[in-house]
């Protein structure tokens, strides 16, 4: 076997780093034509997309797409998703289209507090610094006002710090639990910053006190916290039982309400179910993040450990029936910025935040809540009436034509033929080999 590490690559340009990788490939002139296919045409604009990451080689496309009619807060959007699926982007698009002569959908932001956390064990006792924390805390937030300035002059900055014992489950560790205000950023950057001026001024405010143990301080680390459980959105639906008549033919407002909500109860007390169920919640809100330039990972990370917090996994939405009246809603965490990072230099996310109108912060939060709630109402809809499959394979039927090579001029006869029947990969082979369409003719 060929030896296949590399020396320096970080340190290559690009076109050679290609022709490292090009040794991983059967056909290495051929990857590396499809790696360089995928450059961008304008050379500018490559060059940004190159200092996004670390050891570019080539751009990795998804769609980018759009989900019109959502009306929420009495404002219409037509919502930015970058995703795969195309019956994500479908879902959210018929769902808003719903509910936008309902009356739409209805945020409320609870709070935006971000969380950071020093790490630290304390092998002292602990009545010393619990009873000169006050002092200790009056200084860290002194010591971070260069980091903090322009933060408090938006209305932001440090909310508070205190002081967390976790010597209960191991021995010695405790922690400086703060927590911050951001405004219109996500606040990664600000949040580890203070953090890590937290640490320096506490060990040198340590080495000060003549009553502390020398040894007694140990920093672990300093970083943010992913779990928000205080920057919440709230989003809801919310019609008489009546208008949901004929949602699905033949099915009456009653008997759809009470199935959908018993679907979300069982999503509540079956974690199985309800990690399924928030994945749903999820195709909508990550794609509006992905295309906002937001972290997906962290706000995703964040939601599920949010729905962890009663001690079971379970559904991130809710439903309820009452007086007549059908109402779905969701909170959920999300950590999200306007300004920084991505949000100021790739095209596609100014653009993205264009077509919003340029919102701020908590408004994003109300738009991807929305999303997630548009989407989940969507797969609970056909889980419950129709069955998921026949939606999705009938999306899904572009992907398989394309897999098998099918014809732009034969694509329109296969699209129709398949209108009142099931989509499968086997069923639409057949039907290319009856009509005599060969694969991989183009």
């Amino acid at each position: 076997m060929t030896d296949k590490f590399i020396n320096g690559f970080s340190k290559k340009d690009r076109n050679d780093k290609i022709q490292a990788i090009a040794n991983f490939f059967d056909n290495p002139d051929q990857a590396k034509a499809t790696f360089k296919s995928f450059n961008h045409s304008d050379e500018r604009i490559q060059h940004l997309i190159n200092e996004f990451s670390e050891n570019v080689i080539s751009n990795f496309h998804l769609p980018f797409s759009i989900a019109p009619n959502f009306m929420i807060n009495g404002q219409t959007y037509a919502v930015p998703m970058v995703i795969e699926e195309s019956s994500v982007v479908a879902a959210a698009s018929k769902s808003a289209k719903f509910w936008y002569k309902l009356g739409g959908f209805r945020t409320e932001v609870i709070d935006t507090e971000k969380v950071g956390q020093v790490h630290f064990i304390w092998r002292d006792e602990k009545e010393k610094l619990v009873s000169k924390f006050d002092e200790l805390k009056n200084i860290l937030i002194s010591e971070t006002n260069d980091i903090t300035e322009n933060m408090r002059l938006r209305g932001g900055g440090i909310k508070d710090i205190i002081l967390r014992d976790l010597s209960h489950k191991e021995d010695g560790v405790m922690q400086l639990f703060a927590t911050f205000e951001t405004i219109d950023s996500m606040g990664a950057n600000f949040v580890n910053s203070c953090l890590e001026k937290f640490s320096e001024t506490f060990r040198e405010w340590h080495k000060e006190q003549e009553e502390f143990k020398e040894d007694g301080l140990e920093i672990i680390m300093s970083i943010l916290s992913n779990l928000t459980p205080n920057c919440l959105v709230k989003c809801w639906v919310e019609t008489s039982v009546e208008n949901l008549d004929d949602i699905v033919p033949g099915v009456s407002g009653r008997e759809f309400a009470e199935k959908f909500k018993m679907a979300v109860r069982i999503a509540q007390i079956d974690p199985y179910r309800a990690t399924t169920h928030n994945k749903g919640v999820y195709n909508g809100i990550d794609a509006v993040v992905l295309a906002t330039g937001n972290d997906f990972r962290a706000v995703e990370a964040c939601g599920h450990a949010f729905a962890s917090m009663n001690d079971q996994y379970s559904s991130l939405t809710h439903c309820a029936i009452e007086n007549g009246k059908f109402r779905f809603e969701i909170t959920v965490p999300m950590a999200l910025g306007v300004v920084g990072g991505l949000t100021n230099l790739h095209p596609m996310v100014k653009l993205s935040h264009e077509i919003l109108s340029y919102p701020s912060a908590a408004e994003l939060m109300g738009i991807a809540a929305a999303a997630g709630l548009a989407n989940n109402f969507g797969a609970i809809k056909s889980l419950t009436t129709t069955g998921i499959q026949k939606g999705h394979m009938k999306m899904h039927l572009f992907n398989i034509m394309n897999q098998l090579g099918v014809s732009k001029k034969q694509k329109p006869k296969i699209i129709e033929y398949f209108q009142d029947k099931k989509v499968s990969v086997s069923a639409v082979r057949k039907f290319v080999e009856m009509m005599g369409v060969p694969e991989s003719q183009h």
